[in-house]
């Protein structure tokens, strides 16, 4: 059955003018909207771009900051060069701490500041100084065992008090004078390294034997309390017979090292010079 809206094919067809007005619809739907015109100077590259005031007016007051600042920072720098001029002039010398390099705590640099004749001795010297550490840590541990096997608290009190007393009074007190002697050459420094390491030494010797003087000789590490505590607790005795050992390597250590150096004391006539200083201030006192 044909249908409703067949086209009959003998039915005459109606003529178009396609060129006629209205003969095509508009598109009303069209998605696309109309470009606007450009404007006549657009493509002119002659032509002037305005920049806002405010803005060149920002530039020069950041640029004003930055001199000022620029001026400040030379100033700063100007008077910390005229105070390291004004030290080096008066003799002192700005230390930086560097040692030990995990948390320094002082300035030590033999291999920059000391003579390179004098570097083997300076080493020594201070080899010997971290054997007094070592030697002064030995005996708490010493004086621990003994604390723990029944002895007096007090001998474990006294070796705590060697220890905090010793370890910065030996820097102070004769390493860090020898460290400057050798790097000024002052007949003073030498003199109070002299006095200081003879004390040292005699320490070192005294804790070496540990005679019963105080509280029966038990706070120091040496070779009568290690007898005595050999025969009751064994272990105690070996502890005390260690520390022994270290405080007699350490004794034989500091002696050789003072009379290296005072045999380069007397080379080099600082000894003359320390009897002509004491000479001129006997005089003085006299007059």
């Amino acid at each position: 059955m044909a249908g409703r809206y067949d086209r009959n094919p003998f039915a005459e067809e109606e003529e178009v003018n396609p060129f006629a007005p209205g003969s095509v619809p508009a598109a009303t739907n069209s998605r696309l909207s109309p470009l606007p015109h450009e404007p006549a100077d657009f493509y002119d590259r002659n032509a002037s771009v305005d920049i806002p005031l405010d803005s060149t007016a920002d530039i020069k007051k950041k640029e004003k900051e930055l001199q000022a600042k620029e001026a400040e920072l030379r100033k700063r720098e100007q008077e910390v060069r005229r105070k390291e001029e004004a030290a080096s002039r008066a003799g002192i010398v700005l230390e930086e701490k560097n040692w030990p390099p995990f948390f320094p705590i002082i300035h030590h640099d033999i291999a920059n500041e000391i003579p390179i004749h004098l570097q083997k001795l300076q080493y020594v010297a201070f080899t010997t100084y971290l054997g007094l550490v070592l030697c002064l840590l030995w005996n708490i541990i010493a004086t621990t065992t003994a604390w723990i096997k029944g002895e007096d608290a007090k001998i474990w009190f006294l070796a705590l008090i060697y220890f905090i007393a010793g370890v910065p009074g030996g820097y102070v007190l004769w390493y860090r004078p020898l460290y400057r002697a050798f790097r000024t050459e002052s007949a003073f420094k030498f003199s109070w390294f002299f006095l200081f390491y003879l004390l040292h030494i005699g320490f070192s010797i005294f804790a070496a034997v540990a005679p019963p003087i105080v509280f029966r000789g038990k706070s120091l590490a040496g070779i009568l309390p290690a007898v005595d505590l050999i025969g009751k607790h064994a272990l105690v005795g070996i502890f005390y017979f260690i520390g022994f050992g270290l405080f007699c390597l350490e004794s034989v250590l500091s002696i050789w090292v003072i009379q290296q150096v005072y045999m380069y004391f007397r080379g080099s006539g600082k000894a003359a010079e320390m009897k002509k200083e004491a000479a001129r201030g006997a005089l003085r006192a006299a007059i």
